[in-house]
């Protein structure tokens, strides 16, 4: 079995969550999924727990920060295409969701946007030449600027 990932993330309001994940491409897994949680599928490895206020208070005492406010961490996928990162990011506008609440980063052989879910919390969304994901991105780079 691969290793997997499991992004849990407190929510105010879970089914908005879900119609929210869902749109921007994940399916939700009802094996693992109930009143108080929903699994979402992003990947074969990659999963986000959606869990109420009441539900994430079980697995830990500190505060819920208000990630309109606050960051804790930016979370990242990377996707097949500039055009893939771009529609992820207005799908996510036409969700209900926050675009771009941090500067688009274009290096011509990456880019990367973001977005904010219902709950503030960021996603960043990126796309890498593939000769640069393979060749490392300062070789690239100096290889489009000598061109």
């Amino acid at each position: 079995m691969p290793q997997l990932i499991f992004i849990n993330l407190p929510v105010a309001d879970l089914p908005k969550s879900i119609a929210f994940y869902e749109a921007v491409g994940a399916t939700r897994n009802p094996m693992f999924s109930d009143d108080t949680a929903a699994c979402m599928v992003v990947s074969d490895v990659i999963h986000v727990m959606l869990l109420t206020h009441d539900k994430w208070r079980t697995f830990t005492d500190r505060q819920i920060p208000d990630a309109h406010a606050s960051a804790q961490v930016m979370l990242c996928l990377s996707h097949t295409s500039r055009e893939a990162v771009d529609a992820v990011v207005k799908q996510a506008g036409d969700a209900g969701g926050r675009v771009d609440p941090n500067a688009t980063q274009d290096y011509g052989f990456m880019i990367s946007r973001s977005y904010a879910d219902p709950d503030g919390h960021i996603w960043e969304v990126m796309w890498m030449d593939p000769a640069a994901a393979s060749a490392g991105p300062e070789a690239f780079a100096a290889d489009a600027t000598a061109a």
